[in-house]
Protein backbone atom coordinates (compact mmCIF):
# COMPACT_ATOMS: atom_id res chain seq x y z
CA UNK A 1 0.00 0.00 0.00
CA UNK A 2 1.47 3.25 -0.76
CA UNK A 3 1.01 6.38 2.44
CA UNK A 4 -2.31 7.32 0.02
CA UNK A 5 -5.36 7.88 2.52
CA UNK A 6 -7.40 4.65 2.64
CA UNK A 7 -11.08 5.41 2.73
CA UNK A 8 -13.11 2.90 4.98
CA UNK A 9 -15.84 2.73 2.30
CA UNK A 10 -15.66 3.28 -1.53
CA UNK A 11 -19.24 3.85 -3.14
CA UNK A 12 -20.16 3.53 -7.12
CA UNK A 13 -22.97 5.43 -8.47
CA UNK A 14 -24.99 8.38 -7.70
CA UNK A 15 -28.07 7.95 -7.46
CA UNK A 16 -30.75 7.69 -4.60
CA UNK A 17 -29.41 4.89 -3.23
CA UNK A 18 -25.25 5.24 -3.87
CA UNK A 19 -25.91 8.75 -2.25
CA UNK A 20 -28.53 7.93 0.39
CA UNK A 21 -25.30 4.95 1.73
CA UNK A 22 -22.46 7.88 1.50
CA UNK A 23 -24.68 10.14 3.81
CA UNK A 24 -25.45 7.91 6.32
CA UNK A 25 -22.47 6.41 6.47
CA UNK A 26 -20.22 9.81 6.56
CA UNK A 27 -22.93 10.58 9.25
CA UNK A 28 -21.69 7.87 11.47
CA UNK A 29 -17.66 8.81 11.01
CA UNK A 30 -16.44 6.67 8.16
CA UNK A 31 -14.53 8.16 5.84
CA UNK A 32 -16.14 8.20 2.38
CA UNK A 33 -15.51 8.16 -1.08
CA UNK A 34 -17.83 8.43 -4.17
CA UNK A 35 -18.00 8.50 -7.62
CA UNK A 36 -20.58 9.00 -10.11
CA UNK A 37 -19.91 8.36 -13.73
CA UNK A 38 -22.26 11.59 -15.18
CA UNK A 39 -24.76 13.76 -13.09
CA UNK A 40 -26.35 12.89 -10.31
CA UNK A 41 -29.73 10.91 -10.77
CA UNK A 42 -29.19 10.96 -14.73
CA UNK A 43 -30.55 7.89 -14.76
CA UNK A 44 -33.25 6.00 -12.71
CA UNK A 45 -33.57 8.26 -9.55
CA UNK A 46 -34.83 11.36 -12.00
CA UNK A 47 -37.19 8.85 -14.05
CA UNK A 48 -39.52 8.21 -11.25
CA UNK A 49 -43.10 8.77 -10.84
CA UNK A 50 -42.12 11.03 -8.18
CA UNK A 51 -44.35 9.28 -5.75
CA UNK A 52 -43.69 8.36 -1.77
CA UNK A 53 -46.12 5.90 -1.56
CA UNK A 54 -46.54 2.33 0.18
CA UNK A 55 -47.51 0.85 -3.04
CA UNK A 56 -50.49 0.20 -3.37
CA UNK A 57 -50.54 -2.23 -6.44
CA UNK A 58 -47.70 -3.94 -4.52
CA UNK A 59 -50.21 -5.69 -2.07
CA UNK A 60 -51.88 -7.75 -4.91
CA UNK A 61 -47.90 -9.42 -5.38
CA UNK A 62 -47.98 -10.02 -1.69
CA UNK A 63 -45.08 -7.09 -0.74
CA UNK A 64 -46.16 -6.86 2.57
CA UNK A 65 -42.62 -6.53 4.10
CA UNK A 66 -41.73 -3.88 1.68
CA UNK A 67 -45.55 -2.12 1.40
CA UNK A 68 -45.69 -2.29 5.77
CA UNK A 69 -41.50 0.13 5.28
CA UNK A 70 -42.73 1.90 2.73
CA UNK A 71 -45.70 3.67 4.18
CA UNK A 72 -43.67 3.90 7.49
CA UNK A 73 -41.06 5.85 5.71
CA UNK A 74 -43.94 8.17 4.09
CA UNK A 75 -43.91 10.60 6.68
CA UNK A 76 -40.31 10.30 8.30
CA UNK A 77 -39.26 11.40 4.91
CA UNK A 78 -41.83 14.01 4.69
CA UNK A 79 -40.23 15.54 7.79
CA UNK A 80 -36.59 15.27 6.99
CA UNK A 81 -37.45 17.21 3.95
CA UNK A 82 -40.73 19.36 3.65
CA UNK A 83 -39.35 21.46 1.25
CA UNK A 84 -38.86 18.77 -1.45
CA UNK A 85 -41.52 16.61 -0.29
CA UNK A 86 -45.07 17.03 0.56
CA UNK A 87 -48.58 14.96 1.31
CA UNK A 88 -50.84 14.13 -2.01
CA UNK A 89 -54.21 12.65 -2.43
CA UNK A 90 -55.01 10.06 -4.81
CA UNK A 91 -58.24 9.71 -6.39
CA UNK A 92 -59.22 5.99 -7.60
CA UNK A 93 -62.31 6.29 -9.68
CA UNK A 94 -64.67 2.93 -9.74
CA UNK A 95 -67.26 1.48 -11.83
CA UNK A 96 -69.30 -1.84 -11.24
CA UNK A 97 -67.43 -4.44 -14.32
CA UNK A 98 -63.91 -2.44 -13.42
CA UNK A 99 -60.85 -4.20 -13.02
CA UNK A 100 -60.50 -4.69 -9.54
CA UNK A 101 -63.95 -5.31 -7.11
CA UNK A 102 -64.78 -2.79 -4.90
CA UNK A 103 -64.00 -5.22 -1.51
CA UNK A 104 -60.80 -5.74 -3.32
CA UNK A 105 -59.97 -2.25 -3.55
CA UNK A 106 -61.43 -1.70 -0.05
CA UNK A 107 -59.81 -4.24 1.46
CA UNK A 108 -56.12 -2.76 0.28
CA UNK A 109 -56.99 0.68 1.65
CA UNK A 110 -57.63 -0.63 4.90
CA UNK A 111 -54.44 -2.06 4.94
CA UNK A 112 -52.58 0.92 3.83
CA UNK A 113 -54.42 2.75 6.43
CA UNK A 114 -53.57 0.80 8.92
CA UNK A 115 -50.06 -1.54 8.15
CA UNK A 116 -47.69 1.84 8.38
CA UNK A 117 -48.36 3.48 11.33
CA UNK A 118 -50.01 6.59 9.62
CA UNK A 119 -49.91 9.63 12.17
CA UNK A 120 -50.55 13.22 10.30
CA UNK A 121 -51.26 11.56 6.66
CA UNK A 122 -55.38 11.88 6.46
CA UNK A 123 -57.21 8.81 6.31
CA UNK A 124 -59.06 7.24 3.33
CA UNK A 125 -62.03 8.32 1.74
CA UNK A 126 -65.52 7.26 -0.38
CA UNK A 127 -66.51 9.89 -2.86
CA UNK A 128 -70.00 10.53 -4.64
CA UNK A 129 -68.17 11.28 -8.25
CA UNK A 130 -71.97 12.83 -8.31
CA UNK A 131 -71.36 15.98 -7.08
CA UNK A 132 -67.53 16.14 -6.05
CA UNK A 133 -65.21 18.33 -7.81
CA UNK A 134 -62.42 15.61 -8.74
CA UNK A 135 -65.16 14.25 -11.25
CA UNK A 136 -65.34 17.10 -13.40
CA UNK A 137 -62.53 16.42 -15.83
CA UNK A 138 -63.45 12.36 -15.59
CA UNK A 139 -66.07 10.26 -18.15
CA UNK A 140 -69.53 10.24 -16.35
CA UNK A 141 -69.78 6.52 -15.70
CA UNK A 142 -67.55 6.94 -12.55
CA UNK A 143 -70.15 7.67 -9.98
CA UNK A 144 -68.10 6.32 -6.96
CA UNK A 145 -64.25 6.88 -6.01
CA UNK A 146 -61.63 5.64 -3.68
CA UNK A 147 -59.26 8.39 -2.05
CA UNK A 148 -56.29 7.51 -0.37
CA UNK A 149 -53.24 9.58 0.87
CA UNK A 150 -49.30 9.38 -0.09
CA UNK A 151 -46.74 11.36 -1.17
CA UNK A 152 -45.28 13.48 -3.76
CA UNK A 153 -41.28 14.11 -4.11
CA UNK A 154 -38.69 15.74 -6.49
CA UNK A 155 -36.83 13.09 -7.05
CA UNK A 156 -33.26 14.48 -8.24
CA UNK A 157 -33.54 17.30 -5.90
CA UNK A 158 -33.66 14.49 -2.71
CA UNK A 159 -30.73 12.64 -4.51
CA UNK A 160 -28.11 16.21 -4.87
CA UNK A 161 -29.02 17.01 -1.16
CA UNK A 162 -27.95 13.79 0.00
CA UNK A 163 -25.17 14.27 -1.93
CA UNK A 164 -24.40 17.59 -0.57
CA UNK A 165 -24.87 16.29 3.11
CA UNK A 166 -22.31 13.86 2.45
CA UNK A 167 -20.42 16.25 1.77
CA UNK A 168 -20.89 19.01 4.29
CA UNK A 169 -20.24 15.48 6.72
CA UNK A 170 -17.07 14.91 4.86
CA UNK A 171 -17.48 12.56 2.12
CA UNK A 172 -15.64 13.11 -1.14
CA UNK A 173 -18.24 13.82 -3.45
CA UNK A 174 -17.19 12.97 -7.35
CA UNK A 175 -19.89 13.49 -10.02
CA UNK A 176 -18.69 12.87 -13.63
CA UNK A 177 -15.69 10.27 -12.94
CA UNK A 178 -15.84 6.50 -14.22
CA UNK A 179 -14.43 3.95 -12.21
CA UNK A 180 -12.54 1.48 -14.76
CA UNK A 181 -11.16 -0.95 -12.46
CA UNK A 182 -11.52 -2.06 -8.68
CA UNK A 183 -9.53 -5.00 -7.47
CA UNK A 184 -8.37 -6.32 -4.15
CA UNK A 185 -4.39 -5.74 -3.06
CA UNK A 186 -3.43 -6.73 0.20
CA UNK A 187 -6.65 -7.03 1.60
CA UNK A 188 -7.65 -3.51 0.61
CA UNK A 189 -9.92 -2.42 -3.01
CA UNK A 190 -7.78 -0.55 -5.33
CA UNK A 191 -9.54 1.49 -7.52
CA UNK A 192 -8.81 3.40 -10.34
CA UNK A 193 -11.29 6.55 -11.98
CA UNK A 194 -11.55 8.55 -14.80
CA UNK A 195 -12.59 12.50 -14.96
CA UNK A 196 -15.37 12.41 -17.79
CA UNK A 197 -14.15 15.78 -18.59
CA UNK A 198 -10.86 16.37 -18.22
CA UNK A 199 -9.88 12.59 -19.09
CA UNK A 200 -7.29 13.00 -15.81
CA UNK A 201 -7.10 9.26 -13.69
CA UNK A 202 -6.43 9.26 -10.64
CA UNK A 203 -6.39 5.94 -7.95
CA UNK A 204 -8.22 5.17 -4.26
CA UNK A 205 -7.59 2.60 -1.42
CA UNK A 206 -10.62 1.71 0.35
CA UNK A 207 -11.64 -1.10 2.79
CA UNK A 208 -14.62 -1.80 1.74
CA UNK A 209 -16.36 -1.40 -1.77
CA UNK A 210 -19.92 -0.30 -2.48
CA UNK A 211 -21.44 -1.41 -5.73
CA UNK A 212 -24.84 0.99 -6.31
CA UNK A 213 -24.50 1.54 -10.12
CA UNK A 214 -28.47 0.69 -10.55
CA UNK A 215 -28.84 -0.48 -13.67
CA UNK A 216 -25.30 -0.57 -14.16
CA UNK A 217 -24.89 -2.82 -11.00
CA UNK A 218 -24.13 -5.87 -13.18
CA UNK A 219 -22.06 -4.14 -15.36
CA UNK A 220 -19.99 -2.58 -12.78
CA UNK A 221 -19.33 -6.65 -11.57
CA UNK A 222 -18.51 -7.54 -14.65
CA UNK A 223 -16.60 -4.44 -16.87
CA UNK A 224 -14.98 -3.03 -13.32
CA UNK A 225 -14.28 -6.65 -11.18
CA UNK A 226 -13.80 -8.48 -14.68
CA UNK A 227 -16.10 -11.40 -13.90
CA UNK A 228 -17.97 -13.08 -17.14
CA UNK A 229 -21.30 -13.97 -15.16
CA UNK A 230 -23.64 -11.39 -13.57
CA UNK A 231 -27.37 -11.55 -13.86
CA UNK A 232 -28.84 -9.99 -11.12
CA UNK A 233 -31.05 -7.13 -12.07
CA UNK A 234 -34.25 -7.53 -14.54
CA UNK A 235 -33.99 -3.78 -16.24
CA UNK A 236 -38.10 -2.70 -16.94
CA UNK A 237 -38.14 0.24 -18.45
CA UNK A 238 -40.74 2.80 -17.03
CA UNK A 239 -41.82 6.00 -19.34
CA UNK A 240 -44.28 9.57 -18.21
CA UNK A 241 -45.39 11.84 -20.48
CA UNK A 242 -46.41 15.69 -19.57
CA UNK A 243 -48.84 17.43 -20.80
CA UNK A 244 -50.61 20.74 -20.16
CA UNK A 245 -52.96 20.54 -17.16
CA UNK A 246 -55.70 18.37 -17.35
CA UNK A 247 -57.44 19.38 -14.41
CA UNK A 248 -57.59 22.11 -11.13
CA UNK A 249 -57.02 21.31 -8.21
CA UNK A 250 -54.26 19.59 -6.10
CA UNK A 251 -55.42 15.54 -6.41
CA UNK A 252 -53.65 13.01 -8.57
CA UNK A 253 -55.47 10.37 -9.98
CA UNK A 254 -54.85 6.50 -9.85
CA UNK A 255 -56.14 4.98 -13.12
CA UNK A 256 -56.93 1.25 -13.31
CA UNK A 257 -56.04 -0.31 -17.17
CA UNK A 258 -58.04 -3.37 -18.52
CA UNK A 259 -54.21 -5.44 -18.47
CA UNK A 260 -54.26 -4.84 -14.96
CA UNK A 261 -52.10 -2.33 -14.97
CA UNK A 262 -52.05 1.02 -13.77
CA UNK A 263 -51.28 4.26 -14.33
CA UNK A 264 -50.92 7.64 -12.47
CA UNK A 265 -52.24 10.89 -13.42
CA UNK A 266 -50.47 13.75 -11.38
CA UNK A 267 -50.54 17.56 -11.16
CA UNK A 268 -47.06 18.51 -12.13
CA UNK A 269 -45.31 21.88 -12.05
CA UNK A 270 -48.54 23.60 -11.13
CA UNK A 271 -49.14 24.16 -15.18
CA UNK A 272 -48.71 20.66 -16.49
CA UNK A 273 -50.09 16.96 -15.68
CA UNK A 274 -47.88 13.55 -15.72
CA UNK A 275 -48.98 10.67 -16.54
CA UNK A 276 -47.22 7.20 -16.33
CA UNK A 277 -45.87 5.11 -15.88
CA UNK A 278 -44.85 2.14 -18.11
CA UNK A 279 -43.96 -1.34 -17.27
CA UNK A 280 -41.69 -3.42 -19.83
CA UNK A 281 -38.56 -5.52 -19.95
CA UNK A 282 -35.61 -3.54 -21.50
CA UNK A 283 -32.72 -5.20 -23.18
CA UNK A 284 -30.68 -2.60 -24.51
CA UNK A 285 -28.27 -0.01 -23.01
CA UNK A 286 -29.49 2.06 -19.67
CA UNK A 287 -27.82 5.21 -21.06
CA UNK A 288 -29.77 4.62 -24.54
CA UNK A 289 -33.50 4.00 -22.65
CA UNK A 290 -36.21 6.83 -24.93
CA UNK A 291 -40.02 6.58 -24.62
CA UNK A 292 -41.35 4.51 -27.20
CA UNK A 293 -44.24 5.34 -30.10
CA UNK A 294 -45.78 2.25 -28.43
CA UNK A 295 -45.29 3.14 -25.29
CA UNK A 296 -46.57 6.69 -26.03
CA UNK A 297 -49.87 5.43 -27.31
CA UNK A 298 -50.68 3.41 -24.59
CA UNK A 299 -50.33 6.37 -22.06
CA UNK A 300 -52.70 8.84 -23.82
CA UNK A 301 -55.04 5.52 -24.61
CA UNK A 302 -54.74 4.27 -20.46
CA UNK A 303 -55.65 7.77 -20.10
CA UNK A 304 -58.28 8.79 -22.10
CA UNK A 305 -60.27 6.08 -20.96
CA UNK A 306 -61.08 8.36 -17.84
CA UNK A 307 -60.69 11.71 -18.94
CA UNK A 308 -63.81 13.35 -20.47
CA UNK A 309 -61.43 15.40 -23.33
CA UNK A 310 -58.48 12.38 -24.41
CA UNK A 311 -55.12 12.53 -24.24
CA UNK A 312 -53.76 13.21 -27.84
CA UNK A 313 -49.54 12.42 -28.66
CA UNK A 314 -49.69 15.57 -29.89
CA UNK A 315 -50.66 17.11 -26.55
CA UNK A 316 -47.31 15.79 -25.06
CA UNK A 317 -44.84 18.91 -24.39
CA UNK A 318 -42.45 16.65 -22.58
CA UNK A 319 -41.39 13.40 -22.06
CA UNK A 320 -38.54 10.94 -19.87
CA UNK A 321 -37.99 7.49 -19.35
CA UNK A 322 -35.76 5.45 -17.30
CA UNK A 323 -34.88 1.58 -16.20
CA UNK A 324 -35.51 0.43 -13.46
CA UNK A 325 -33.47 -2.01 -11.81
CA UNK A 326 -35.25 -5.00 -9.96
CA UNK A 327 -34.13 -7.78 -8.50
CA UNK A 328 -34.54 -10.74 -11.07
CA UNK A 329 -36.63 -12.95 -9.09
CA UNK A 330 -38.15 -14.63 -12.08
CA UNK A 331 -41.59 -13.13 -12.86
CA UNK A 332 -43.04 -13.82 -15.35
CA UNK A 333 -44.47 -10.33 -16.13
CA UNK A 334 -42.68 -6.82 -15.42
CA UNK A 335 -44.93 -5.50 -12.96
CA UNK A 336 -44.56 -8.07 -11.59
CA UNK A 337 -41.01 -8.44 -10.57
CA UNK A 338 -40.39 -7.81 -6.56
CA UNK A 339 -39.85 -3.83 -6.03
CA UNK A 340 -37.82 -4.81 -2.89
CA UNK A 341 -34.36 -4.52 -2.34
CA UNK A 342 -31.33 -7.17 -2.24
CA UNK A 343 -28.09 -6.29 -0.39
CA UNK A 344 -25.46 -9.36 -0.70
CA UNK A 345 -21.95 -9.05 0.27
CA UNK A 346 -18.98 -10.80 -0.88
CA UNK A 347 -16.25 -10.91 1.29
CA UNK A 348 -13.48 -13.38 -0.64
CA UNK A 349 -9.89 -12.61 -0.87
CA UNK A 350 -10.58 -10.29 2.30
CA UNK A 351 -11.71 -6.77 1.31
CA UNK A 352 -16.21 -6.90 1.26
CA UNK A 353 -17.88 -5.65 -0.82
CA UNK A 354 -21.57 -4.71 -1.11
CA UNK A 355 -23.73 -4.87 -4.00
CA UNK A 356 -26.95 -3.20 -3.51
CA UNK A 357 -29.92 -4.85 -6.00
CA UNK A 358 -33.25 -2.73 -6.86
CA UNK A 359 -34.78 -0.27 -4.33
CA UNK A 360 -37.08 2.77 -4.92
CA UNK A 361 -37.28 6.23 -3.78
CA UNK A 362 -39.11 5.73 -0.89
CA UNK A 363 -37.34 3.31 0.87
CA UNK A 364 -33.64 4.39 0.00
CA UNK A 365 -33.04 5.72 3.75
CA UNK A 366 -33.74 2.15 5.25
CA UNK A 367 -32.03 0.56 2.53
CA UNK A 368 -29.24 2.42 3.72
CA UNK A 369 -29.59 1.82 7.07
CA UNK A 370 -29.78 -2.03 5.69
CA UNK A 371 -26.55 -1.15 4.34
CA UNK A 372 -24.64 0.10 7.25
CA UNK A 373 -25.25 -2.99 9.26
CA UNK A 374 -23.97 -4.75 6.63
CA UNK A 375 -21.14 -2.53 6.70
CA UNK A 376 -20.50 -2.46 10.53
CA UNK A 377 -20.45 -6.22 10.27
CA UNK A 378 -17.75 -6.42 7.64
CA UNK A 379 -15.19 -3.54 9.00
CA UNK A 380 -16.68 -2.49 12.43
CA UNK A 381 -18.96 -0.06 13.65
CA UNK A 382 -18.51 4.11 14.00
CA UNK A 383 -21.59 4.85 14.64
CA UNK A 384 -25.58 4.70 15.31
CA UNK A 385 -28.19 5.23 13.21
CA UNK A 386 -29.09 8.95 12.83
CA UNK A 387 -31.19 9.30 9.91
CA UNK A 388 -34.43 8.92 11.30
CA UNK A 389 -34.82 12.41 12.95
CA UNK A 390 -32.36 14.35 10.51
CA UNK A 391 -33.33 16.97 7.94
CA UNK A 392 -31.74 17.33 4.30
CA UNK A 393 -30.26 20.53 3.88
CA UNK A 394 -33.26 23.26 3.48
CA UNK A 395 -35.48 20.83 5.40
CA UNK A 396 -35.34 22.78 8.58
CA UNK A 397 -38.68 23.59 8.90
CA UNK A 398 -41.96 22.28 10.06
CA UNK A 399 -43.98 19.59 7.48
CA UNK A 400 -46.67 22.29 7.56
CA UNK A 401 -44.57 25.63 7.06
CA UNK A 402 -44.50 25.18 3.97
CA UNK A 403 -46.58 28.63 3.42
CA UNK A 404 -45.05 30.23 6.06
CA UNK A 405 -41.51 29.92 4.25
CA UNK A 406 -42.78 31.31 1.42
CA UNK A 407 -44.63 34.54 3.49
CA UNK A 408 -41.31 34.79 4.90
CA UNK A 409 -39.05 34.71 1.82
CA UNK A 410 -41.62 37.62 0.13
CA UNK A 411 -41.33 39.86 3.24
CA UNK A 412 -37.40 39.42 3.17
CA UNK A 413 -37.26 39.88 -0.47
CA UNK A 414 -40.63 41.93 -1.85
CA UNK A 415 -39.34 42.18 -5.29
CA UNK A 416 -39.66 38.71 -5.56
CA UNK A 417 -42.93 37.21 -7.60
CA UNK A 418 -45.05 35.01 -5.67
CA UNK A 419 -44.55 32.19 -7.74
CA UNK A 420 -40.61 32.53 -7.96
CA UNK A 421 -40.98 32.85 -4.10
CA UNK A 422 -42.70 29.55 -4.11
CA UNK A 423 -40.45 27.57 -6.42
CA UNK A 424 -37.53 28.65 -4.41
CA UNK A 425 -39.11 27.29 -1.29
CA UNK A 426 -40.04 24.46 -3.06
CA UNK A 427 -36.05 23.47 -4.57
CA UNK A 428 -34.14 25.12 -1.71
CA UNK A 429 -36.37 25.50 1.87
CA UNK A 430 -34.11 27.17 4.42
CA UNK A 431 -31.77 27.60 1.77
CA UNK A 432 -33.57 29.98 -0.49
CA UNK A 433 -32.84 33.09 1.61
CA UNK A 434 -29.10 31.83 1.70
CA UNK A 435 -29.16 31.82 -1.87
CA UNK A 436 -30.89 35.15 -2.40
CA UNK A 437 -28.18 36.85 0.72
CA UNK A 438 -27.87 40.55 0.98
CA UNK A 439 -30.58 40.97 -2.74
CA UNK A 440 -32.36 44.42 -2.10
CA UNK A 441 -33.69 44.82 -5.92
CA UNK A 442 -34.56 42.68 -9.08
CA UNK A 443 -31.69 43.87 -10.67
CA UNK A 444 -29.43 41.91 -7.83
CA UNK A 445 -30.38 39.02 -9.47
CA UNK A 446 -28.35 39.46 -12.17
CA UNK A 447 -29.01 37.90 -15.56
CA UNK A 448 -32.74 36.35 -15.99
CA UNK A 449 -32.29 33.35 -18.01
CA UNK A 450 -36.21 32.98 -18.87
CA UNK A 451 -38.56 31.31 -16.43
CA UNK A 452 -37.58 32.42 -13.04
CA UNK A 453 -34.21 31.50 -13.55
CA UNK A 454 -31.61 33.74 -12.43
CA UNK A 455 -27.92 34.27 -12.47
CA UNK A 456 -27.76 34.10 -8.80
CA UNK A 457 -29.42 30.44 -8.23
CA UNK A 458 -27.21 29.48 -11.54
CA UNK A 459 -24.47 30.29 -9.72
CA UNK A 460 -25.36 28.72 -6.57
CA UNK A 461 -26.23 25.24 -8.17
CA UNK A 462 -22.81 25.13 -9.65
CA UNK A 463 -20.85 25.91 -6.66
CA UNK A 464 -22.82 23.77 -4.51
CA UNK A 465 -24.64 21.50 -6.17
CA UNK A 466 -22.30 20.38 -8.67
CA UNK A 467 -24.21 21.80 -11.91
CA UNK A 468 -21.77 21.60 -14.95
CA UNK A 469 -24.29 22.02 -17.80
CA UNK A 470 -27.69 23.26 -18.82
CA UNK A 471 -29.73 20.20 -18.65
CA UNK A 472 -28.48 19.42 -15.03
CA UNK A 473 -29.83 22.77 -13.71
CA UNK A 474 -32.69 22.95 -15.90
CA UNK A 475 -33.91 18.95 -15.38
CA UNK A 476 -32.90 17.89 -12.33
CA UNK A 477 -31.93 20.52 -10.20
CA UNK A 478 -35.20 22.76 -11.03
CA UNK A 479 -37.66 21.63 -13.60
CA UNK A 480 -37.37 25.25 -15.40
CA UNK A 481 -36.94 23.33 -18.76
CA UNK A 482 -40.37 23.16 -18.95
CA UNK A 483 -40.66 27.53 -19.27
CA UNK A 484 -37.20 28.41 -21.58
CA UNK A 485 -37.35 28.36 -25.06
CA UNK A 486 -34.58 26.58 -26.65
CA UNK A 487 -32.75 29.71 -27.49
CA UNK A 488 -32.77 30.77 -23.69
CA UNK A 489 -31.92 27.24 -22.43
CA UNK A 490 -28.70 27.94 -25.22
CA UNK A 491 -27.88 31.18 -23.51
CA UNK A 492 -27.74 29.92 -20.37
CA UNK A 493 -25.18 26.89 -21.42
CA UNK A 494 -23.10 29.42 -23.40
CA UNK A 495 -23.12 31.41 -19.73
CA UNK A 496 -22.04 27.86 -17.56
CA UNK A 497 -19.54 27.44 -19.90
CA UNK A 498 -17.78 30.66 -19.52
CA UNK A 499 -18.17 30.15 -15.42
CA UNK A 500 -16.02 26.48 -16.48
CA UNK A 501 -13.55 28.37 -18.81
CA UNK A 502 -13.06 30.97 -16.02
CA UNK A 503 -12.65 28.55 -13.03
Amino acid sequence: MSGKAVFDLFVIGGGINGCGIARDAAGRGYSIALAEMNDFASGTSSGATKLIHGGLRYLEHYEFRLVRESLMERETLWAMAPHIIWPLRFVLPYHKGGIRPAWMIRLGLFLYDHLGGRKLLPPTAVLDMRSDPAAKPLKSLFTKAFEYSDGWVDDARMVVLNARDAADKGALIMPRTKVVSAKRENGFWSIDTVDAISGQTASHQARMLVNAAGPWVDHVIRGVFGRNEAHNVRLVQGSHIVVKKKFDGERAYFFQNPDNRIIFAIPYERDFTLIGTTDRDYKGDPKDVKISDEEVRYLCGAASEYFSEPVRPEDIVWSYSAVRPLYDDGASKAQEATRDYVLKVDEAEGAPLLNVFGGKLTTYRRLAEHALEKIREAIGAKGAPWTAKSRLPGGDFSVVGYKDQVKSLRQRYPFIETRHAERLVRCYGTNAAVILGNAAVAGDLGRHFGGSLYEIEIRWLMEKEWARTAEDVLWRRTKQGLFLMADEAARLEDYMAGIRRAA
